[in-house]
C-alpha cells in the first residue's frame, strides 16, 4: 500500500484497491522491470507526499514527468538540482522574472513551492525513458481525476492551474464556484508566445490567495 505520510493516505487509498488501479501496478511493474521509467518508484508521488490535501492553495497540472536522465522526482514542471532548466521551466521562471521584476535561480528543484502548498501535479505520474506519453491511457488520469475531484469539494478556495491543452482537459472536474481556475498557452517553446507569456498567473494566484485570507506563494528559486 502507498503511504503518503498526510491526509492523502485516508482520502485517496480506496483508489488503490479499484481494479484500474491494480492494472495499473501490474502495468508498472512490468515496465519498471524491463525498462528505465521516470520518476524512480520511490519518487513517483511526491506531490502528494509534499503538499497535503489540508495544505493545498494551488494545483498546477502538468502532462507527464520529464523523460530525459536525471530530471524527474515527482513534482510536475521540477527537475532534481544539479539538472539544466528544461525549456517549459525556462519560460516559467521567465514569466515570473517579468511578473515581479526578481531574478531566479538556476536551480529547476520546485520543491520550495510543493512546501507552501502548490501541488505539482501530472495528469499521468510515470514515463518511459525517451518517450514522452508513453504511460498515457494506462490508469492515471482516473487516479490524478479523482485527486482534483477530491479537492474540488473542499469548503476552501484552491486556484486550479491548467496549461496547455492537455491540461485543460481536467478542467472539466472543476465545478465548485468558489476555487479559480486559470488557464493559458503551455509554456513549451512551441506555444509560449500564444498565451503564456504575459497571463499574470502567479500575481494572479497571489491576489487570489490574500483576497482569501491566505499567505501568498514565495514564487522565487
Amino acid at each position: 500500500m502507498v503511504k503518503f505520510g498526510n491526509d492523502w493516505d485516508n482520502l485517496i487509498a480506496y483508489q488503490f484497491d479499484a481494479p484500474y488501479y491494480l492494472k495499473l501496478r501490474q502495468f508498472l511493474i512490468d515496465e519498471y522491470q524491463h525498462y528505465t521509467i521516470y520518476p524512480s518508484m520511490y519518487d513517483i508521488f511526491n506531490a502528494l507526499k509534499l503538499t497535503s490535501y489540508a495544505d493545498t492553495k494551488v494545483v498546477i497540472v502538468g502532462q507527464d514527468p520529464y523523460h530525459e536522465p536525471g530530471q524527474a522526482h515527482g513534482l510536475a514542471f521540477s527537475v532534481q538540482d544539479g539538472i539544466a532548466l528544461p525549456p517549459s521551466l525556462k519560460n516559467i521562471y521567465k514569466e515570473i522574472e517579468d511578473e515581479f521584476g526578481i531574478r531566479m535561480n538556476r536551480s529547476g528543484n520546485l520543491t520550495k513551492w510543493a512546501k507552501q502548498g502548490v501541488l505539482l501535479l501530472n495528469n499521468v505520474l510515470t514515463v518511459r525513458a525517451g518517450l514522452a506519453n508513453s504511460h498515457r491511457n494506462q490508469g492515471w488520469e482516473i487516479f490524478t481525476d479523482e485527486v482534483i475531484r477530491l479537492l474540488n469539494v473542499r469548503k476552501e478556495p484552491v486556484i486550479f492551474v491548467f496549461w496547455g491543452n492537455n491540461a485543460k482537459a481536467k478542467m472539466q472536474l472543476v465545478t465548485n464556484p468558489i476555487h479559480l481556475a486559470l488557464t493559458s498557452a503551455h509554456p513549451s517553446p512551441l506555444s509560449a508566445y500564444n498565451g503564456f507569456f504575459g497571463c499574470g498567473h502567479f500575481r494572479k494566484i497571489n491576489e487570489f490567495l490574500m483576497a482569501n485570507g491566505k499567505s501568498p506563494i514565495d514564487w522565487q528559486i
